[in-house]
């Protein structure tokens, strides 16, 4: 059996992310992954990581675009990508600036681990100043 590379689970990833096909998404993540949201805390979970997709999925309407992929020669179970988010903000999120559907982009990283085949950690980081400054 030949066994997939970290590198190919995690494209597969963020192709599904781009063509919003989010149950394809979510059907590549471990049951217990790790979720390190930017500027907040981390979550455990598929169940977890669903609802945070549901909320996103209502507030902004997100494409990656300029994806540089980077892989570990020291752990194959690692691999980075460096991005470009080029968005819409659909509905006001929180406490936020209010949505009147602004287009943003903005540069943002991601790390991944992958564990028995499926996506075991997902941690993003993004600008949210220059983000909140892009959508005012």
């Amino acid at each position: 059996m030949n066994e997939v590379s970290a590198l190919e689970i995690v494209k597969k990833y963020f192709a599904a992310f781009n063509e919003g096909r989010t149950k394809d998404m979510l059907a590549l993540l471990h049951p217990e992954v790790q979720h390190d949201r930017n500027q907040s805390t981390s979550v455990i979970g598929l169940e977890a990581f669903t609802k945070f997709m549901t909320h996103m999925d209502a507030c902004y309407k997100e494409e990656l675009k300029n994806m540089s992929y980077f892989t570990s020669q020291t752990d194959r179970n690692r691999v980075s990508v460096e991005f470009d988010v080029h968005g819409t903000y659909l509905k006001t999120d929180g406490n936020l600036p209010q949505a009147r559907g602004q287009k943003y982009v903005v540069p943002a990283g991601s790390f991944l681990e992958t564990k028995d085949g499926k996506i075991k950690r997902v941690t993003t980081y993004y600008n949210l100043p220059q983000w909140i400054e892009s959508v005012k």
